[in-house]
């Protein structure tokens, strides 16, 4: 890994859950993160204000919200996903949601699903949030869906992705997550997309929200540490998936298995194992069905 600063792990329990085919209680959601909180994950991806009627299990982002304690000794922070003006404005009055995260599609036929608008609307509503974000003193982070190409025969290159990302960069986005929305990146365009991007802006944050399954996640992850990048979106035991995306789901990189990685490689951030291990008996219970 040639960046040597410490990993930044990220847990998406909000991609975890969203997705799910039974409503979750919200007080199970609660228990969840306040367990997720003592564990020392750099983010946790804790909910979204977004369409009700399109994410139905999101819907009581507001009320779980208000149910999670912040340990006082925790540099945790939440994030939040918004897709829309309303939603940023929403998200950007509660305390406890340090980050705002907008989905930035490069495939016009995902932005149209996933936020029901144009690439080119999309761009101007991003500068609003950032507008809204700075006012608030939120962090923005813009995550780069279908980073690696997408299912629906829209046109992608290496040289689209540089596009958008020299188009973040100019806004003043200091951190960029790179997607793989559907799961479909190879190693190979893990590495090309991270080793054209890092070196290009140094100082920048570019991470990755993979999505993998338990035959392929680890020569991902690989190919994106050796690239130098070192932020990492995760879910535990790997649940998760954008149900705007395709019907059949692709979990989520299992930040178990990345933390075990991590520790093999002597790159893992400090954890609490005995609160992972917690948090995990919980992910259990409402992943079981």
């Amino acid at each position: 890994m040639t960046n040597t600063r410490s990993v930044q792990l990220v847990e998406c329990s909000r991609d975890a859950m969203q997705g799910w085919h039974t409503q979750i209680p919200t007080e199970l959601k609660i228990n969840y993160l306040n367990a997720l909180l003592q564990v020392g994950f750099h983010t946790i991806d804790c909910g979204s204000f977004v369409s009700h009627k399109a994410i139905p299990q999101m819907s009581d982002t507001k009320e779980v919200l208000e149910g999670i304690t912040m340990p006082s000794t925790s540099s945790t922070k939440l994030l939040a996903i918004v897709a829309n003006i309303r939603g940023a404005e929403t998200a950007a009055q509660h305390s406890k949601i340090a980050i705002l995260g907008f989905p930035f599609s490069i495939s016009p036929t995902f932005q149209l699903r996933n936020t029901n608008s144009s690439i080119l609307d999309s761009l101007d509503v991003l500068k609003t949030i950032q507008t809204i974000a700075e006012f608030n003193k939120k962090q923005l982070v813009v995550y780069l869906s279908m980073g690696f190409g997408n299912p629906y025969g829209d046109h992608y290159s290496i040289d689209v992705l540089l596009d958008w990302a020299d188009q973040m960069v100019a806004l003043g986005i200091d951190t960029i997550s790179l997607a793989d929305t559907v799961g479909l990146a190879t190693p190979g365009q893990i590495s090309l997309a991270l080793n054209t991007l890092i070196p290009k802006y140094p100082t920048t944050i570019f991470g990755v929200h993979l999505h993998a399954t338990s035959q392929n996640w680890l020569k991902k992850m690989d190919a994106a540490i050796q690239a130098g990048c070192f932020r990492f979106d995760g879910a535990i035991n790997g649940i998760g998936g954008c149900p705007m995306a395709q019907d059949k789901l692709v979990g989520n990189m299992d930040t178990i298995s990345m933390i075990a990685h991590l520790k093999r490689l002597e790159l893992a951030p400090s954890i609490h194992e005995l609160a992972l291990a917690d948090a995990r008996t919980i992910a259990d219970q409402i992943f079981s069905a």
